[in-house]
């Protein structure tokens, strides 16, 4: 007899206690013992949840549209399906993102919390499977092998909103700082030497304008996640599913997500190929480049505040130290480089896991679903993160711009037109020699005149405003 805190279900392997109040079944049960790896369960990464949910929900209205089940079977499932995407019963799926079978252990836990929650809607018990069953109802017509990598595609496409969403409001915050700052001209630098006259604002719309390249290359890659493999079944060849069934699917799944759904070309290709993932985790790889030199860049002018550049101010946000006291870190840029290590890091699993495929099918699909869906929740608060507690509150150091601007030799490569580029080198060797300006040597020497000077040093011949 089982205890009455539990029901006794039965698979491949015999008999086994699942507990009473849970939605998931028997399989779940078995992936959960088996499966004790990161820590880190599917239940952390809602848009992976709701991906099952939705191919679910289009595999159902697929099946009942070709005559696999009856209508009373389609409300049941439809009803689960939709209580998932609402956000419930998230806490069903308790699973390790990392697990081996190539997914078929989080294929089967969808199964069985929908099936056993449309039990309930149908008036059934839990595990009753005889009225609505995990395999032969909710599996219909699919195998894990088209189900899950298509759940998968769908999921991040979801997140993939979400990063490019966040990643927006932080450029917008770029952009703000960049007009704020628009009056400050400031020495720009080139391998960590003073270069040329540019402006802050220039410098932090530049940041504005990296980022906002990778925002166009993650839409331009959401067209190869909008590629599904449902109805190959388990290789591709479509065994089990009826005809037609595999086009209805995935036209439903469009309707259902809004999304520019296509059904692959060569399903038996499809089904072993993994370089939407791949291709996917190298634009992530690129943001997290471009992310983690602003990063570095926001360190370094803000670096000080006696002996660093300092030429803008980091907002505090807690105590740099337990030994030096006054010390503030810089903590939100590091913090935001931190996660674009690992993102980066992530690629290298995916791209790993790419190449270990063998003939029909890609066993490692979960680690990188694991990875890609950690990377963009990773992006999505590092972004958000960036952007309150650190950007927002960026304030300029405007006299030590102005400072490095008139002590700085930089400036002479502005009057190399007017002056020619021997003169202009023979003043900067003197201002290298002497530690005076190069402006204070070129009155001194009656070089050019006051107005020249005027003209030269303009903000907008300076900067190259007035070009733009």
């Amino acid at each position: 007899m089982p205890a009455k805190n539990t029901r006794i279900e039965h698979d491949l392997l015999g008999d086994l206690a699942v507990p009473a109040d849970a939605y998931y079944g028997v399989q779940t049960a078995r992936a959960i013992e088996n499966f004790k790896i990161s820590g880190v369960q599917l239940r952390l990464y809602p848009n992976f949840i709701k991906g099952l949910a939705m191919v679910k929900l289009a595999a159902a209205r697929a099946n009942f549209d070709t005559g696999g089940f009856s209508k009373e079977i389609l409300g049941a499932i439809e009803g689960a399906c939709n209580e998932i995407l609402d956000g419930k019963l998230h806490d069903q799926f308790i699973l390790d993102v990392i697990q081996g079978g190539a997914g078929t252990s989080t294929n089967m836990n969808a199964n069985e919390v929908i099936a056993n929650r449309g039990l309930e809607l149908l008036g059934h018990k839990k595990g009753e499977y005889k009225y609505l069953d995990p395999h032969d109802h909710v599996n219909r017509s699919q195998s894990t092998n088209d189900a899950y990598p298509s759940s998968i595609h769908i999921g991040l496409a979801l997140g993939n909103h979400e990063v490019i969403a966040a990643f927006k409001e932080l450029i917008a915050a770029f952009r703000a700082k960049g007009k704020e700052f628009g009056h400050i001209i400031k020495m720009g630098r080139t391998q960590l030497q003073d270069a040329v006259p540019m402006t802050l604002g220039q410098e932090f719309v530049a940041f504005a304008e990296t980022l906002e390249d990778e925002i166009t290359a993650l839409q331009n890659i959401e067209k190869v996640l909008c590629e599904i493999s449902m109805g190959g079944t388990a290789i591709g060849t479509g065994l089990n599913a009826p005809e037609g069934y595999a086009q209805k699917c995935a036209a439903h799944l469009a309707e259902i997500t809004g999304m520019r759904i296509k059904l692959a070309r060569n399903l038996v290709e499809a089904t072993q190929d993994t370089q939407a993932f791949v291709l996917y985790s190298s634009v992530l790889k690129s943001l997290a480049i471009k992310l983690a030199k602003v990063g570095n860049d926001l360190r370094l002018l803000s670096s000080g505040p006696r002996c660093g550049l300092h030429e803008i101010n980091l907002p505090a946000t807690q105590p740099g130290s337990s030994i030096m006291p006054g010390k503030v870190n810089p903590v939100i840029p590091e913090v935001t480089n931190m996660v674009a290590y690992r993102v980066i890091g992530n690629d290298l699993v995916v791209t790993l896991s790419g190449e270990g495929g063998q003939l029909q099918l890609n066993a490692f699909e979960p680690i990188m679903a694991a990875v890609l869906f950690e990377s963009q929740v990773m992006f999505v608060n590092a972004a958000n993160t960036l952007r309150v507690h650190c950007v927002e509150g960026i304030s300029a150091n405007e006299e030590v711009c102005k400072h490095y601007l008139e002590t700085s030799i930089g400036t002479v490569t502005a009057l190399n037109p007017v002056i020619g580029y021997d003169k202009a080198t023979e003043l900067a060797a003197e201002a290298l020699k002497t530690g005076e300006g190069i402006i204070p040597l070129v009155r001194e020497k009656h070089i050019l005149t006051d107005a020249q000077i005027d003209e030269i040093l303009s903000p907008e011949s300076l900067t190259g405003q007035g070009r733009e």
